[in-house]
């Protein structure tokens, strides 16, 4: 197989696997929002505190109950979504053209190559960005969640216990940390891309130079072979020989 097809042929592989690494990104993110009502749980702010839920002094039942003084930002939730469904979009459409190609034995120009490595680079900062905002804001409401490390449980554990907040906790840390995952294999997948796809502007590049190299070189062995046919060589039968 020829090295442009194998490139081609490994971008459509990373395609494809950037479409399912956005759907893991977008559908956790979008299922904790619906169990958040539309709120952002990255870099919530609040503390926990002890109540009398019964409000009679006899019959006193105390619970703990976490105060959530500030929601997150919904940026912080947004920006994540975006470079998933973005990733879906891109991946789509680019694996289904890259199947075309494979199957005309076509490549793209190399205007079109470029741009394509300017837009994964992009990407891949945006990507990388979101991750890492991501995982600092999961941190921050890890810390909300266990107190700072006061609770005896873990953040995965502080979802099978009862904050009594007017929302469902009951999953909050698989949603986050599963889009948290696949965040960062997202944003490994770009940097492949960017990769990629420089590997096949570089031959497509090579390619564009050599053809006409090769094109003089064959005219210039063509047009010797030529020459040299239409030399007339002496025939050493007709020479006259000299006898002494």
């Amino acid at each position: 197989m020829e090295l442009d097809r194998r490139l081609l042929l490994a971008h459509s592989a990373a395609y494809t696997l950037s479409v399912l690494a956005g759907l893991m990104v977008v559908i956790p993110l979008a299922l904790n929002g619906s169990d958040f009502k539309g709120r952002c749980v990255l870099f919530s702010q609040g503390f926990w505190r002890t109540e009398n839920v019964t409000g009679s002094a006899e019959k006193a039942e105390w619970v703990s109950r976490l105060i959530v003084q500030e929601w997150g930002p919904s940026a912080a939730c947004q920006f994540p979504t975006f470079v998933g469904v973005f990733t879906v979009l891109y991946g789509a459409a680019q694996g289904w053209r890259s199947i075309f190609y494979l199957h005309r034995r076509h490549d793209d120009t190399l205007f079109s190559a470029f741009l394509t490595v300017l837009l994964s680079l992009c990407v891949l900062f945006l990507s990388g960005g979101a991750s890492v905002t991501f995982t600092l804001g999961l941190l921050s409401w890890c810390n909300t969640v266990t107190d700072r490390g006061a609770r005896t449980y873990s953040c995965a554990e502080a979802q099978s216990v009862p904050m009594y907040l007017d929302v469902d906790t009951s999953s909050f840390y698989t949603e986050l940390t599963t889009a948290q995952a696949s965040l960062w294999c997202v944003t490994a997948l770009w940097l492949s891309h960017a990769v990629l796809s420089f590997l096949r502007l570089y031959h497509s590049h090579s390619q564009k130079i050599r053809g006409p190299c090769l094109s003089r070189e064959k005219e210039l062995l063509l047009g010797g072979a030529t020459v040299e046919s239409s030399v007339p060589h002496p025939d050493p039968q007709g020479t006259p020989g000299v006898f002494i």
